[in-house]
């Protein structure tokens, strides 16, 4: 590193405002800044338990430059993790500042570790996503710091540590002595009252760690109370207070005479920043949001094949469910149509007591004056009689059977029909029992294929009957698609062809304003009285729908119940991969609370990753389930995926809440990890 003394050092101008001398022995105040009683601090190794820590005491007061010294495994370290509140004694009391921290709950110590102490590792423990920039603010993030305010801060720490023209690179690209400049800086952005630096030279070249050294101190001499953790005596010796520590219990505690350092209390700038929290808890939450948000964004494209995998289920299973429900929508939408080509509410009388009556072709009663009564009613928007049968057709030398139907004008009208060609019959070939057909498209294309009909003779039976209309082709299942349909005056087919008075049926279109149950009830009550007893049944394709829709529905929900069973599968794919995502990351959760994060910090983050993650996989499932539309389309003409806006929405709900419910776990487990193990995960 070639970064020259004058621009590593806090500028003595800046830091020494106040003047006065003193000693390290001599600032110890009246109350002891952090306060140790009788601590020990035990783990478990197997089945046993070994004690690392053996009843420390110790005080350390304000404006102190303490050395911590041992070798490796004296128990040093975890001394300093206890002081600074990533772990907790086993037995032994701690106080700051005169409060026990045993009663102090996560999200207080959490506070305590982004506004009270600063942290200084050996391994610089820097993101690698961010920059110099981003790594320093943090802690201020955490904090609820307004984006401006933290951000002018960390640029200005970073230029008094000689990093002006490196603080937009990440840490990749700066030297091991520029990195622990940063997590210096970062140790300062709240405030960093007590700084605790464990092994902060350890690995650093002899220039980079002489320049670490060099800041500590000068942060000393600003007011900032310095807790040095090494194994080196060369690194002690800067310090004005050694404590030794061996084998877990403290055997030597004394002042370095040889250190004295121009000292000053600590300027209002290098204090915690967070005064007016209480009032700006709302923007904090949105600052601690958007870098959770941030942070979840760039672990997924980090990933993007183990992301693209986890989404697979999810984008199945949105997909599958919302084509289910557009193909059911589609299908049902279909049926419906169908039934309102022949009468949105049509009502059918028959014969007999019900369908499959053997005695129904004994009954006579239905008659033309039954229809003219009928018509007279006030439900009745059109009226038509039907007597069917089955005749040969003849034209030329061409013959086939047909079913003839007599009906009356109005009966296109019922059943919805529009001429192609040609036009209807009136009610004046009615009332002139006119020997006049009106055929369909496979009775046009079986007789005359090759000329145009109208005006032509087709002989049906024995009677010859001029063709004035063809009818636009239907593809409604309720119509005969395999049969040669003619349709004639029904005045015709009763005194010409089957010389009978009595109708084979009714259908009635009723008013659109009109209820089909009451209209269906009041031409019961009218027959009933014509008839002098109930020798009929009445049909409505009102039930008809109702029973087809239903049917559909159903079938929408069975399948759609089917197609969730994969967003589950999904889900739990979700889970599986974020509880490898907690264990890839330990460490940046480590870091991230130890700069202050809360659990709830840490629970958000990996929450908001999930249910991204499902929430795109639920978008890209609604998209390709719009192609699948698309396809769909192309090969199948008579139904039409009918996409809804409930039912997109209903998918893109349910894949949230599948990320929010999956991905709770694995996030619990994040928050819940110990900081101290977390960092020394690598």
């Amino acid at each position: 590193m070639s970064t020259d003394n004058n621009s590593v050092n806090i500028s003595a101008e800046e830091l020494r405002k106040h003047d006065g001398n003193a000693d390290n022995a001599a600032v110890s105040s009246e109350k002891p800044l952090l306060e140790v009683h009788g601590v020990t601090r035990s783990f478990g190794l197997g089945t046993e338990t070994v004690e690392i820590l053996h009843g420390i005491d110790l005080k350390i007061y304000a404006g102190e430059m303490v050395a911590i010294i041992g070798q490796s495994g004296s128990g040093k370290s975890t001394l300093m993790n206890i002081l600074g509140c990533l772990d907790k004694p086993t037995t032994g009391e701690y106080y700051i500042e005169g409060r026990k921290t045993s009663d102090l709950d996560s999200d207080e110590l959490a506070g305590l570790r982004r506004d009270y102490f600063g942290f200084i590792f050996q391994r610089y423990h820097l993101l690698g996503h961010l920059n110099a920039t981003g790594n320093v603010e943090i802690p201020a993030i955490y904090a609820g710091i307004k984006s401006e305010k933290r951000l002018i801060r960390a640029k200005d720490l970073l230029k008094r540590l000689g990093l002006d023209e490196r603080k937009d690179h990440l840490p990749s690209e700066l030297s091991g002595g520029q990195q622990q400049r940063v997590s210096i800086a970062r140790a300062l952005m709240n405030g960093g009252q007590v700084i605790l630096a464990d092994e902060p030279t350890g690995a650093l070249d002899s220039h980079s760690g002489e320049e670490v050294m060099k800041i500590l101190k000068d942060l000393n001499a600003a007011g900032h109370t310095v807790i040095l953790v090494t194994h080196d005596p060369k690194i002690a010796a800067n310090a004005g207070r050694i404590i030794e520590i061996k084998d877990g219990e403290i055997i030597a505690d004394y002042q370095n005479d040889k250190v004295k350092l121009e000292r000053r209390q600590l300027a209002d700038e290098d204090k915690v920043l967070l005064k007016d929290s209480f009032v700006l808890q709302l923007r904090a939450y949105v600052d601690r949001f958007k870098e959770a948000f941030k942070m979840a964004f760039i672990a997924m494209v980090s990933h993007k094949m183990r992301t693209l995998l986890t989404m697979l289920g999810i984008i199945i299973g949105i997909m599958a469910v919302v084509s289910v429900v557009a193909l059911g929508k589609g299908a049902s939408t279909k049926v419906v149509n169908d039934i309102n080509a022949i009468g949105t509410n049509t009502i059918s009388v028959y014969p007999g007591k019900d369908f499959g009556d053997i005695r129904s072709g004994k009954v006579e009663t239905l008659t033309v004056q039954d229809m003219k009564v009928l018509e007279q009613q006030v439900f009745t928007d059109a009226i038509t009689p039907i007597r069917q049968n089955s005749l040969l057709a003849q034209y030329h030398s061409v013959s086939a059977n047909a079913k003839v139907s007599g009906v009356s004008e109005q009966f296109f009208r019922v059943k919805g029909y529009e001429v192609a060609g040609g036009h209807l019959f009136t009610a004046q070939d009615v009332n002139n029992i006119a020997q006049v057909a009106v055929i369909d498209e496979n009775t046009r294309k079986r007789f005359f294929e090759y000329e145009n009909p109208i005006g032509k003779t087709l002989i049906l039976g024995k009677l010859p009957c001029v063709v004035i209309g063809v009818l636009k082709n239907t593809d409604s299942p309720f119509d005969s698609q395999d049969s040669l349909n003619v349709y004639i005056p029904y005045t015709s087919m009763m005194n010409r062809i089957v010389h009978e008075n009595y109708l084979g049926s009714l259908t009635i279109r009723v008013k659109d304003n009109v209820s089909n149950a009451v209209a269906q009830q009041a031409i019961e009550h009218v027959l009933k009285l014509r008839h002098g007893t109930k020798d009929f049944f009445t049909n409505s394709s009102d039930t008809i729908l109702k029973t087809i829709t239903s049917t559909t529905d159903t079938l929408t929900y069975l399948i759609s119940a089917i197609a969730v069973i994969s967003l589950i599968v999904g889900g739990i794919g979700v889970m599986n991969i974020m509880l490898v995502s907690v264990t890839e990351r330990t460490k940046e959760i480590g870091i991230r609370m130890a700069v202050g994060a809360r659990q709830s910090d840490i629970l958000q983050q990996f929450l908001i990753e999930a249910v991204l993650v499902c929430l795109i996989g639920g978008g890209c499932g609604v998209i390709c389930s719009y192609g699948i539309g698309v396809v769909f389309g192309m090969f199948v003409s008579s139904i039409k995926m009918e996409f809804s806006v409930t039912s997109i929405v209903a998918a893109v709900t349910c894949s949230s809440l599948i990320g929010m419910l999956f991905g709770y776990l694995p996030a619990k487990n994040a928050a819940k990890l110990n900081p101290i193990d977390a960092l020394a995960r690598e």
